[in-house]
């Protein structure tokens, strides 16, 4: 990490849900949590509470210095909506393969 620059991922206990268009996308209580300096909190999806069913496989990438490469995804009438990364950095590790996106609703327990 550079100086001043801080990642930290945890197990969020979250209930968490992606809607787009009416229909949910993903819906997961077991998100990771990414808190990275400078950006917002971003919850992290295992791929068994996605429905990959929806998700096309866009061309884009992006590279981030201190977590790799990642792979994006688009959800119909929303490109590149969803993001993974498939081999990140050792320090992200955890977040392998899990999925991202840009709005998450957190959902309040009883």
């Amino acid at each position: 990490m550079a100086a001043g620059h801080r990642i930290t991922i945890e197990q969020g206990t979250d209930h968490v849900r992606v809607v787009r268009d009416g229909q949910v996308v993903a819906e997961s209580g077991r998100p990771l949590l990414l808190r990275e300096t400078g950006c917002p909190v971003r919850h992290y999806l295992p791929p068994e509470d996605v429905r990959t069913d929806l998700l096309t496989a866009s061309d884009t990438t992006t590279y981030c210095p201190f977590k790799g490469t990642a792979s994006y995804w688009s959800l119909p009438d929303a490109a590149d909506a969803v993001w993974a990364y498939p081999d990140p950095k050792p320090d992200v590790a955890a977040i392998k393969d899990h999925f991202c996106f840009y709005e998450v609703e957190v959902i309040e327990s009883p």
